[in-house]
């Protein structure tokens, strides 16, 4: 998961392979809590993990449950409803998943709760499940502002004579947190509900009944408005679930078939189907609508795009509310003489994670679009071509608007996107970053890469590692591919001389290596000490002389430059493997300051040295490497120079970032 405060995404030309799909967020809390409150044990496989569902099971710790975790299977142990009689303190996040449900079962249940969250928890609105939970006599109080979180839930005095009402046109969570509690006090009587209002969001509400019909709770409803729980209901524990991957995740992978999938090779997105529970499966109808050309089993689809540009719609999108924000980025690459895209009856975008109607109209204009927005929808123009504009995308900290504008790195300019705070998408889809590069193919030669050569203890390593932690970007040392090669053919039973020569070749070619800081990975194990030893330095000297490994390790060095971008550290970066990159600085100090710093450095490590003679070999290397044959040391003719002899390191990172945004289109994060 990318974890930097943004990231750039280049420009995006073609899509295919396949993707395997996270577990619904929907499903996964609604499953969570619903094994809570069974009797048993019950085994859930594909579960999402994710932000919002660490916030459940913390909850549900708390309350009692055992919680076994081995990856995407989680093992609850039920608490049938009984609840701790010890106050106790929930911190929800920004999980409305999470919060509106359990606040419901906290309240019918009875107990003394504190439930909190984030600052954007506290503007989303919990009052009509508030006013629908007071008149059972439950007691639930506001600890700030009236009709949010946070609240305090205390023992309450139940009435479940009366049918119990619900407003339905502000969230269907209200009516899922309420079915989701009520068969707890249900066992004698039946318990009625009437939605006040239309209800939105209804398939949200199907997936609760068919979960809750999976629990044993056989809800009876008449159309939309009445909701009954029979008398005699209790949970029974399914035993063993399945969570379906989310449909709302898959529209950002139908959206990228429709755009850049040939039919030849389409985008294939396995975990759901056309017959998922979900409602958001339904974006798949409007992205036929728009053009895209899908096909579907059980458990998959597959996505290219049709003929020609994306079609205009106007669409009510009231059954697919999380997924319509696809379709409004989609709407950038329809035809202009189609006229605008219409989403309408999506009111319930105001209180999600931000207000994604006025959310999605900024970002979308940063864009170039015309927008035009109101209470329950929003208009998209898409531009033209020439007016396309490179843009810093705010995500409010909504993982849905990460996502789905991370599509518009395939606009028709070819114009780089810069997704800030990328993080926001650990909510649902932690690692939707690295699904969406293992699928897209990036415009020719636009993977960003920055070069840093420089001397022998210049630094140059520790400032390529820095820099590359800072973008999100990949790491090559290329000073250790010969260290690494010499390293792996010994392993693979292969003497350092001549008569291997093609042998090592092959194997470096396709060299299993992986920088991540000041690690080096050979086939995924840590081999920084073996191959930073005297001994290995030896071996890469023997390997360097090999005229066949050196163009292989050319060719491997190359195949670094992926999606989203590529740091490179080296002598030659700049000037022979990567000439066309961005940007390139040369790093370099003083002799007697890299000689310090290197004495530093064996000292530390017990290593007896003596300045002196670490200055002059410095030297001495200096001059080998500038008046050698083959790639002399030497600064690119378009490099800067960075002389950090009194830098600190933090000065020299912020220096090269700053370059870096300079040569970016776009304002700084």
């Amino acid at each position: 998961m990318y974890t930097t405060p943004f990231i750039d995404l280049p420009p995006l030309s073609q899509a295919q392979g396949t993707v395997r799909l996270p577990g619904s967020k929907s499903i996964s809390n609604r499953v969570l809590l619903l094994s809570a409150l069974c009797e048993g044990r019950t085994t859930l496989h594909d579960v999402l993990d994710s932000d919002d569902t660490r916030v459940m099971l913390d909850a549900l710790r708390q309350l009692g449950c055992g919680v076994t975790h081995d990856g995407s299977t989680v093992v609850i142990d039920g608490i049938a409803g009984r609840l701790p009689r010890e106050p106790l303190k929930f911190f929800m996040g920004n999980a409305g998943t999470a919060m509106r449900p359990l606040t419901a079962v906290l309240a019918i249940a009875g107990g003394d709760f504190e439930l909190s969250g984030v600052a954007r928890m506290h503007e989303r609105p919990i009052g009509d499940l508030v006013d629908a939970l007071r008149p059972l006599g439950c007691t639930i109080d506001y600890l700030g502002k009236e009709g949010y979180p946070p609240l305090r839930v205390g023992r309450p005095r139940l009435k479940l004579d009366a049918p119990i009402q619900v407003r339905g046109d502000v969230s269907s969570q209200f009516l899922t947190a309420l079915l989701m509690a009520l068969p707890l006090v249900s066992e004698h009587h039946a318990v009625t509900i009437d939605v006040v209002g239309d209800l939105i969001s209804k398939p949200y509400i199907e997936i609760t009944l068919k979960l809750l019909s999976r629990y044993g709770i056989d809800v009876q409803r008449e159309g939309w408005q009445r909701f009954t729980i029979p008398a005699g209901s209790r949970y029974r524990s399914p035993g063993t679930l399945h969570v379906e991957a989310d449909a709302s995740s898959a529209s950002y992978f139908i959206a990228l078939g429709a755009l850049a999938a040939d039919t030849a090779t389409p985008v294939r997105i396995e975990g759901v189907g056309e017959e998922s529970i979900q409602g958001d499966i339904r974006f798949v109808e409007a992205a036929r609508l728009m053009g895209a050309q899908i096909w579907s089993g059980p458990n998959w689809l597959e996505v290219s795009r049709g003929h020609g540009p994306l079609k205009a719609i106007d669409l009510d999108c009231n059954h697919i509310p999380d997924a319509a924000m696809t379709l409004a980025v989609m709407a950038l690459f329809t035809d202009p003489a189609d006229g605008p895209t219409t989403l309408r009856n999506i009111a319930s975008w105001r209180v999600k994670e931000t207000d994604r109607i006025a959310a999605m109209a900024a970002e979308l204009r940063k864009l170039g679009a015309t927008v035009e927005e109101g209470p329950d929808f929003i208009r998209v123009t898409p531009p033209a071509l020439r007016d396309w504009k490179a843009a810093s995308i705010h995500t409010y900290d909504d993982h849905r608007v990460a996502m789905c504008f991370s599509l518009a790195a395939f606009n028709p300019a070819q114009l780089p996107v810069r997704i800030l705070d990328p993080k926001c998408v650990a909510k649902t889809f932690p690692d939707y970053f690295e699904a969406l590069f293992s699928v897209t193919t990036p415009v020719a030669s636009t993977v960003p890469v920055l070069c840093v050569d420089g001397p022998t203890a210049s630094g140059k390593g520790t400032l390529a590692a820095r820099l590359a932690e800072r973008l999100g970007y990949h790491l090559l040392d290329s000073g250790a591919l010969y260290r690494v090669t010499a390293l792996a053919a010994l392993q693979a039973g292969l003497s350092i001389d001549a008569t291997n020569e093609a042998a090592i070749a092959e194997l470096a070619r396709r060299l299993p290596v992986r920088f991540e800081g000041d690690r080096v990975l050979l086939d995924g194990r840590d081999v920084s000490d073996a191959i930073r030893s005297e001994e290995g330095g030896m071996n890469a000297s023997k390997v360097s002389a090999l005229p066949a490994v050196r163009v292989a390790l050319v060719a491997l060095q190359h195949s670094f430059a992926r999606l989203p971008g590529l740091v490179a550290d080296g002598r030659d970066m700049g000037t022979v493997i990567f000439p066309a990159a961005p940007l390139k600085v040369f790093l370099t100090a003083s002799a007697a300051q890299r000689a310090e710093r290197r004495h530093k450095q064996l000292i530390s490590k017990g290593i007896p040295a003596r300045i002196d003679v670490l200055r002059a070999d410095l030297e001495a290397r200096d001059a080998r490497d500038m008046n050698r044959a083959v790639a002399p040391l030497k600064p690119a003719e378009d490099a800067l120079l960075l002389d950090n002899s009194s830098l600190s390191i933090e000065a020299s990172v912020d220096q090269v970032l700053a370059w870096w945004q300079d040569k970016q289109p776009f304002k700084a994060a």
